[in-house]
C-alpha cells in the first residue's frame, strides 16, 4: 500500500462524506434555519456566549476536538495490522464521527445552549443529570491522566520544546487581544500571530536554549542515555517540572474567560498544526513512500487485547470521539453565530481530524519502511516519539532542517503534539470544575467556585500521571471516549424522537458503540484486576491495578444505569409519537 493511495481513499471519503452524506442529513432532517437568532446572540456575556466568526470558530473546533487521540490512537491501533486502523479512521468518520459531533452542536444550539447535565434531565430522567455528571468527571479524568503522562512526562521534557509552547501561549493571548480588544482584521492577526508562534517554536531549537532547559531539568548523559534524576517513585525531575507546568496551562484556561485563554490560543495553535499537517501531505507527495513488509493484519490478539473492542476505543479522536460532544454542547454551540454554521464548523472539523488521524497512520506505517522500522523508532510503547520521528520524515522530504536548522522538524512534531494535548486539557479542566459544581454545589458550596473546582481536578491528575502507566489508561480512556459518544448519541436520538424528526442515522451509531465500549471497559477491568494485579510487585503497582479497574467498572455501571433511563425515555417518546398520529 502506496502512501498516496491512502491520501486518495481519504479524499474521497472527506468528499462523498461532507459533500454528500452530511449535507443530505442538514438539508433534510435538520433543516437549519440562518435568520433564527442563537444562544451567542441571545445570552451573549462575553465569557461563555459570544457570537464567534465562522473561519475563527472552525479553528477553536477544531483544535478543541483534535488532541492526542487522532496522533497516538492509529500509531498504537497499528499493532493489529494497517488495514483495520484504516478502515476504522475512514469508515467510523463517515458513519459515526461527524453524525455525532455535527448533532451535538445543532442539539445545543436548538436547546439554548444547555449541558449535558441539563438536557440528559429533561430527554431521559431526572436521576440521569446525576449520574451522567458523575460519568463525565471520571471520564474527563482520564482524558487528563492519559495525555498529561505523555505532555509531562515525554513531551515538555525535551529542552528544545518548553520555549516554543510558551511562546505560542502568549501568541494566542495576543490574538485574543487584536480580535476581542483592538478589533483588528482576522487575517492580519492570524498572520501576527503564526509568525510570531513559528519564531518561538525556532528559538526553542537553538543551543543556549535547550542548554538551560536541560539544566532546569538537571538533564545529564549517562551511558550514551540523557536522564533526570528521580525524585519520587518512578517521578523524574524533568518530569516532575512538565506535570507542574501542564496543571498551571490547565489552571489558567479553567478559570479564564474563554475569548482571553482557550479561544484564541486553541486558535493559533490550529494555524501550527494546519501548517504541519499540509508540510507532512507535501513530503509525501514527494516522496510517496510505501509500507514495505508492514502487515495488513497481525493476529486478532495484541498486546492490548482483542481487535475487536480494543482497536476502536485505541482509535478514539479519529473516527468517533465523545469528548466532541462535549465541545459541541458546552462550548461551540455557545459561540455559533447561525445555525447554517453548524455543518461546517462541526462536520468540517471531523473530516479534518479524519484526514489528521490518516497522517498520524502514515507516520507509523510509511515513514520507516518497514514494520521494524516502526517497532524501532518506538512502536505502540512510544507513540509520541513514533509520530515526531516520522514527521519530522515527511517534513525533510521537501528540506524543512535545511531552512530552518538541523532538528527544527522533530521539534515541531513535538511542539505540535504538546498544543494538541494542552488545549484539549484546559477545557476539560474547565468542564470537569463545572461537573463538579453541577454535582455537588448544593452538598459542598466550596466547588462552586471556579478555583477550588479547578485545583481539585488538577491533584487528581497529577495523582494518575504519577502512579498509572500509560499504556493502561489509554485503553480506559479510550472506552470511556467512546462509551461518552455512545451516550451522547443516545440523547441526540431522543432529542430528534422528540421533535418527530428521522433518528435512524444517530441510533444505530449509538447501538455499535455501546457494545463495543461496554465490552472494552470490561476487558479493561479483567485484565487489570485479574491478570496484572496479581503479578503486582510493589504498592504503586497494585495501586495502579486497583485503580484501573474500579474505574472501568465504575462507567459502565453508570453508562448501564443511563442507557436503561434512555429506553424507557423511548419507548416513552414512541408512545407519544404514536398517540399524536392517531388523533
Amino acid at each position: 500500500m502506496n502512501a498516496i493511495l491512502v491520501l486518495i481513499l481519504a479524499a474521497l471519503a472527506l468528499i462523498v462524506g461532507y459533500g454528500w452524506y452530511a449535507r443530505r442529513i442538514d438539508r433534510n432532517i435538520i433543516q437549519p434555519d440562518p435568520k433564527k437568532a442563537t444562544p451567542a446572540k441571545m445570552y451573549m456575556d462575553g465569557v461563555d456566549f459570544i457570537p464567534a466568526n465562522r473561519n475563527v470558530l472552525f479553528g477553536y473546533q477544531f483544535k478543541s476536538i483534535a488532541a492526542l487521540g487522532p496522533i497516538l490512537g492509529p500509531i498504537i491501533a497499528v499493532q493489529w495490522g494497517w488495514l483495520p486502523a484504516l478502515l476504522w479512521i475512514l469508515l467510523g468518520t463517515f458513519f459515526i464521527g461527524w453524525v455525532q459531533d455535527y448533532s451535538s452542536i445543532i442539539m445545543g444550539v436548538r436547546e439554548e445552549g444547555q449541558t449535558f447535565g441539563a438536557l440528559s434531565y429533561r430527554f431521559i430522567s431526572p436521576r440521569a443529570r446525576g449520574i451522567l455528571l458523575a460519568f463525565l468527571y471520571v471520564y474527563l479524568l482520564m482524558i487528563m491522566g492519559a495525555f498529561g503522562i505523555q505532555v509531562g512526562f515525554n513531551l515538555l521534557t525535551n529542552p528544545a520544546v518548553p520555549l516554543g509552547v510558551i511562546i505560542v501561549t502568549l501568541a494566542g493571548l495576543l490574538a485574543g487581544q487584536m480580535t476581542y480588544k483592538w478589533k483588528q482584521d482576522i487575517i492580519l492577526t492570524t498572520v501576527v500571530t503564526v509568525v510570531v508562534a513559528l519564531i518561538g517554536i525556532w528559538l526553542g531549537t537553538l543551543p543556549a536554549v535547550k542548554n538551560i532547559f536541560g539544566a532546569i531539568y538537571g538533564l545529564q548523559v549517562v551511558e550514551g542515555k540523557t536522564i533526570s534524576p528521580t525524585l519520587f517513585l518512578q517521578v523524574t525531575r524533568a518530569g516532575f517540572i512538565g506535570s507542574l507546568l501542564v496543571a498551571i496551562f490547565c489552571y489558567l484556561g479553567a478559570v479564564l474567560p474563554i475569548w482571553r485563554w482557550a479561544q484564541p490560543i486553541n486558535y493559533v495553535a490550529f494555524w501550527i498544526v494546519l501548517l504541519g499537517v499540509l508540510g507532512g501531505i507535501l513530503g509525501l507527495l514527494i516522496g510517496h513512500p510505501g509500507m514495505g513488509d508492514f502487515p495488513a493484519v497481525t493476529s486478532f490478539m495484541a498486546a492490548a487485547g482483542p481487535l475487536w473492542p480494543m482497536l476502536f476505543v485505541t482509535i478514539a479522536c479519529g473516527a468517533i470521539s465523545g469528548w466532541h460532544s462535549l465541545v459541541g454542547t458546552s462550548g461551540t454551540a455557545r459561540q455559533l453565530e447561525k445555525e447554517t454554521d453548524a455543518l461546517p464548523v462541526g462536520g468540517g472539523a471531523m473530516f479534518l481530524e479524519m484526514i489528521f488521524a490518516t497522517i498520524a497512520f502514515l507516520t507509523a506505517t510509511v515513514a520507516f519502511g518497514s514494520f521494524k522500522g516502526y517497532q524501532d523508532a518506538g512502536g505502540p510503547a512510544a507513540p509520541a516519539a513514533v509520530f515526531s520521528k516520522g514527521l519530522s520524515a515527511f517534513l525533510n522530504q521537501w528540506g524543512l532542517d535545511r531552512v530552518f536548522g538541523q532538528g527544527f522538524g522533530t521539534a515541531y512534531g513535538a511542539v505540535f503534539l504538546t498544543l494538541m494535548a494542552l488545549t484539549i486539557m484546559h477545557l476539560c479542566v474547565r468542564f470537569m470544575r463545572v461537573a463538579s459544581a453541577e454535582a455537588l454545589g448544593d452538598r459542598f458550596p466550596a466547588l462552586r467556585n471556579v478555583h477550588v473546582g479547578s485545583i481539585v481536578a488538577l491533584v487528581l491528575t497529577l495523582f494518575l500521571i504519577w502512579i498509572v502507566p500509560f499504556l493502561q489508561i489509554w485503553g480506559v480512556f479510550g472506552a470511556a471516549n467512546q462509551l461518552m459518544a455512545s451516550l451522547a448519541l443516545l440523547l441526540i436520538t431522543l432529542w430528534l424522537m422528540s421533535r418527530a424528526k428521522n433518528y435512524q442515522w444517530t441510533f444505530w451509531p449509538f447501538v455499535f458503540m455501546l457494545v463495543t465500549t461496554v465490552g472494552a471497559l470490561l476487558w479493561s477491568a479483567y485484565s487489570a484486576l485479574f491478570v496484572k494485579l496479581p503479578k503486582a510487585t510493589n504498592w504503586q503497582g497494585i495501586v495502579a491495578q486497583v485503580t484501573i479497574g474500579v474505574l472501568a467498572l465504575l462507567l459502565v455501571v453508570l453508562a448501564v444505569i443511563l442507557v436503561v433511563d434512555g429506553v424507557g425515555a423511548m419507548r416513552r417518546y414512541r408512545m407519544e409519537v404514536a398517540k399524536a398520529a392517531s388523533q
